[in-house]
C-alpha cells in the first residue's frame, strides 16, 4: 500500500487537504464543476417575475417568519421573488411525503426491496410528484402575495388565465431546473447537490446579514452575545450531528483452514444517530404552524362578532412574535422527531437485515427481541436528538430576548443546515482524499 502523502509542516490540515485536492485532476474537476454549477444556480436566483413590488416584499418577509424560513430552501430567491423563488423545497416535500408511503403503500414497498433498480423507480415517481406540488405551491404563493400587495395592482394574477399559467409554469419550471443541477453536482460534483444548492443561498445571504448588524452597532454588548450564542449552537449541531450510539454486532461465518471446517467471529457495530431526523421536524413544525394563523385570516374581518374575535386571538396567538407560538413550535418539533425517527427506522428492517447476514447482538436473541432492544435505544437517544432540535427551533426567540437585537435574526435552522451540509461535503472530500492515499483532515 503506497504510504500517505504528510502534510506540509505548519500548513493547516485543512488549507493542506484543499492544495491535496487541487492537485489531483479528477476532484480538481469536480470541485470546479460544482463551483461552476453555483454560478449557475445564483444567476437564476436574480431573474425575477414582473410586476413586484419590491418594498412590500421585503416587508412581508420581515414580517412573516415561515416565509423567511422557505426563503432559505430557495437559496434567497423567493425574496426577490425570481422564477427559482420555491428553490427545491418542493422536491423536498415530495420526498419526504414519498417516504411517509412506503411502509403505507404495498407497491412503494416492494419497490424499495429491489435495491438499485427500486430506488431509481421511486427517485422517478418523486420527480414526477414535484412538478404538481410546485405548480400548486406556486399559485398559492402568488395568490398570498397578491393578496399582501406584493404584486402591485394585482395585475398579474388579474391578467387572465394566459399570464398566470405562463408565471406557475415559470416559477415551476425554476424548481425543476434547481433540482437539475442538484443532480448535475451529486453525479458530477462534491456532495450532496441539492443540499450544497441550500447551502450556497444560505451562505449568500451572510453579507446581507453583516449589512444588519450595522443596524445594532449601537447595542454592541448584545452583538457580542448574539455571536457567542451562534458559536454555543454551531458547537452543538456539531455535536449532535455526529453522536451516535455503537451498538456492538458479531457475525458468525464459516471458514475452510488447514483442511478442516471451522467456525470464525466478526465484530462489527450498528451506528445509531442521536439526530437521526435532521431538519425534517423543523419543517414540519413550521408548516403545521402557519396553517392556524392562515386560516383564521380569511375569518378575521375586523368586525366585532364572535368569530371575528376568535379569529383575531388565533392570528396574535400563533404570531412569530408571541411566546404561545414558540411553545408550539418546541412541542410540535420534539413529536414530530420522534415520528420520524420512527418512521425510518422501521423502513430499515435493522433486526430483519441483521437476522440474514448472519449477525446478532450479543446477550439478545435474534428475531423480534433483537427489534425490541433496538426500538428502545433508539427511543432512548431520540429524547436527546428531539430535545435538540426544539432547542435549535426556539433559538431564535432566546435570541432576540436575550440580545434585544431585532434587526439581526439567528436562523437556528440555516445554521442546522449549513452545518450539516459542510460535514457531509467534508466527509466526502476526506474519502477521496483516503482512497487516493493522501492523509485526510477530519480527526
Amino acid at each position: 500500500m503506497a504510504q500517505a502523502v504528510r502534510r506540509e509542516a505548519g500548513r493547516p490540515a485543512l488549507l493542506q487537504a484543499v492544495t491535496d485536492a487541487m492537485r489531483i485532476p479528477d476532484l480538481r474537476g469536480r470541485l470546479l464543476f460544482t463551483l461552476g454549477i453555483l454560478v449557475v444556480f445564483r444567476v437564476v436566483a436574480h431573474i425575477p417575475i414582473p410586476g413586484v413590488n419590491q418594498e412590500a416584499l421585503a416587508n412581508l418577509f420581515r414580517d412573516n417568519q415561515l416565509l423567511g424560513m422557505l426563503d432559505i430552501f430557495s437559496g434567497g430567491a423567493m425574496r426577490q421573488l425570481s422564477v427559482a423563488a420555491m428553490g427545491v423545497y418542493p422536491y423536498i416535500t415530495a420526498s419526504i411525503v414519498l417516504q411517509l408511503l412506503v411502509p403505507v403503500v404495498p407497491s412503494l414497498k416492494a419497490l424499495s426491496k429491489e435495491g438499485d433498480y427500486g430506488r431509481q423507480r421511486l427517485n422517478q415517481i418523486t420527480h414526477w410528484a414535484t412538478v404538481p406540488i410546485a405548480a400548486v405551491q406556486a399559485y398559492a404563493q402568488l395568490l398570498v402575495l397578491q393578496r399582501a400587495g406584493v404584486l402591485g395592482d394585482g395585475s398579474l394574477l388579474g391578467g387572465g388565465f394566459t399570464a398566470t399559467l405562463a408565471v406557475v409554469v415559470s416559477m415551476t419550471a425554476g424548481t425543476m431546473f434547481l433540482v437539475w443541477l442538484g443532480e448535475l453536482i451529486t453525479e458530477r460534483g462534491v456532495g450532496n447537490g441539492v443540499s450544497v444548492i441550500i447551502f450556497a443561498g444560505i451562505v449568500a445571504g451572510l453579507p446581507q446579514m453583516v449589512g444588519q448588524g450595522f443596524v445594532e452597532r449601537q447595542n454592541f454588548t448584545g452583538i457580542i452575545l448574539l455571536v457567542v450564542l451562534a458559536l454555543a449552537i454551531v458547537a452543538l449541531i456539531v455535536l449532535f450531528t455526529e453522536a451516535q450510539r455503537r451498538v456492538p454486532v458479531q457475525y458468525g461465518r464459516t471458514v475452510f483452514r488447514g483442511g478442516v471446517i471451522r467456525r470464525a467471529a466478526g465484530t462489527s457495530y450498528i451506528p445509531l444517530r442521536v439526530n437521526s431526523a435532521g431538519m425534517i421536524p423543523l419543517i414540519f413544525a413550521f408548516s403545521v404552524l402557519i396553517l392556524p394563523a392562515t386560516v383564521a385570516q380569511y375569518f378575521n374581518t375586523g368586525g366585532g362578532s364572535l368569530g371575528a374575535g376568535l379569529a383575531a386571538t388565533v392570528v396574535r396567538l400563533f404570531d412569530s412574535t408571541h411566546v404561545v407560538y414558540w411553545v408550539a413550535l418546541f412541542l410540535l418539533v420534539v413529536v414530530f422527531t420522534f415520528f420520524y425517527t420512527m418512521v425510518v427506522y422501521s423502513q430499515m428492517n435493522l433486526s430483519e437485515n441483521l437476522q440474514k447476514s448472519g449477525g446478532f447482538i450479543p446477550g439478545i436473541r435474534p428475531g423480534k427481541p433483537t427489534q425490541d432492544y433496538l426500538t428502545r435505544i433508539i427511543i432512548r437517544i431520540t429524547v436527546a436528538g428531539a430535545l435538540f432540535l426544539g432547542l435549535v427551533a426556539v433559538t431564535p426567540y432566546l435570541a432576540s430576548t436575550l440580545t434585544d437585537i431585532r434587526a439581526l435574526q439567528l436562523s437556528s435552522t440555516a445554521l442546522l443546515i449549513v452545518v450539516g451540509v459542510a460535514l457531509d461535503t467534508m466527509r466526502q472530500l476526506e474519502a477521496q482524499l483516503l482512497m487516493r492515499h493522501y492523509e485526510g483532515f477530519i480527526r
